[in-house]
């Protein structure tokens, strides 16, 4: 007896291919055939993100950082890791580091056997650090691809390229990024060197950092948001929203207070926390960035009081977030860093 896939309450969504329907017309006339195997991906009330970006076995950067907390605010996180590595490889880093890393043919070739079992259907897009110009390339195939399935999919891009005034990528990328990845983002989360590398301008002032925004909206992504921006000692996060192309964007500041320590993977915790809430909040980025802030403020907080508990020397080495022990921050984060609106 042939099974049944169970009822969708989106069946436009996930249609089989022909050969899977071929398959199962076969097997009903055969009885004597097992049926196909079939595990369907059911509809995700919340969403269901594809996420490409690095891993560690050890620590929480790339999909470690943000695969948990996107699946502790409800969404189903399908991770596709564009390196493994040992441990992380970043400032105050450790003496050593071994691993594999994705090429962009083995990325398609996973695009491939997800096509090939009817499991491509996402509706969230996310990519962190990508180390070479074939796999970004391969990444704006997996753009199309996945819009050519759905074509609402948002794509949330943290165009990792670098940071105070470091390039930590090859220079070949901020090109391809420029000309062909932000064209196709729906949101982009820079921090400021890559909104400099962007946008080809310094951004000295709180004026040049809402100009780099509107510059960005011009180029492709209704949502911006520059994480953080180092303006006369302070640090800030300013967003922006274009709601409606060619319109003046609606713009926003947060003031970070700063914490004397470094840690990792922050700029990969807060893209998918700005994922997971702008996507509760779509027309209010505002909100949505309020709740990532806290979110992530409470974390750093939480892994400094923990190293200091042990007596460690938190200024000369970083510091690997405490991803687990945040879990109620993450979920339901008490908002003390609000938002103020541009005039």
């Amino acid at each position: 007896m042939l099974l049944q896939p169970p009822r969708l309450t989106h069946p436009s969504n996930y249609r089989f291919s022909r050969e899977t329907r071929i398959l199962r017309a076969t097997n009903s006339r055969n009885p004597h055939m097992a049926p196909p195997i079939l595990s369907l991906a059911l509809p995700s009330d919340t969403g269901r993100v594809l996420s490409i970006q690095s891993h560690t076995v050890q620590g929480y950067v790339g999909n470690k950082s943000a695969v948990f907390p996107l699946q502790l605010l409800g969404y189903d996180v399908d991770p596709i890791n564009s390196v493994q590595f040992s441990n992380h490889t970043g400032k105050l880093r450790y003496p050593t580091f071994k691993g594999q890393v994705l090429n962009g043919q083995q990325l398609w070739d996973l695009i491939e056997g997800l096509e090939g079992n009817d499991l491509l259907f996402y509706t969230h897009l996310l990519t962190g650090y990508i180390g070479s110009e074939s796999f970004l390339n391969a990444v704006l195939q997996v753009v199309s691809k996945l819009r050519s399935k759905n074509p609402e999919l948002t794509y949330v891009c943290d165009p990792v390229m670098g940071d105070e005034g470091k390039l930590y990528v090859p220079q070949e990328l901020v090109s391809v990024y420029r000309e062909k990845v932000v064209p196709v983002a729906s949101m982009l989360t820079p921090n400021q060197f890559e909104a400099e590398l962007l946008t080809g301008f310094k951004i000295q002032s709180e004026g040049h950092g809402r100009e780099a925004c509107r510059f960005l909206h011009a180029a492709g992504p209704s949502k911006v948001i520059i994480t953080s921006i180092n303006i006369d000692g302070n640090l800030l996060l300013i967003g922006s929203h274009q709601k409606v192309k060619g319109e003046p964007p609606r713009q926003f500041k947060i003031l970070i207070p700063k914490i004397p320590a470094y840690f990792t993977g922050t700029g990969d915790l807060m893209t998918a926390l700005l994922l997971g809430w702008s996507n509760k909040y779509p027309d209010n980025l505002e909100i949505a960035a309020e709740l990532a802030v806290s979110s992530l403020q409470a974390v750093l907080h939480r892994t400094l009081s923990d190293y200091e508990n042990v007596g460690h020397d938190f200024e000369s080495t970083s510091l690997e977030i405490r991803l687990i022990q945040s879990q109620d921050d993450i979920r339901s984060p008490q908002v003390k860093l609000k938002a103020e609106l541009y005039s």
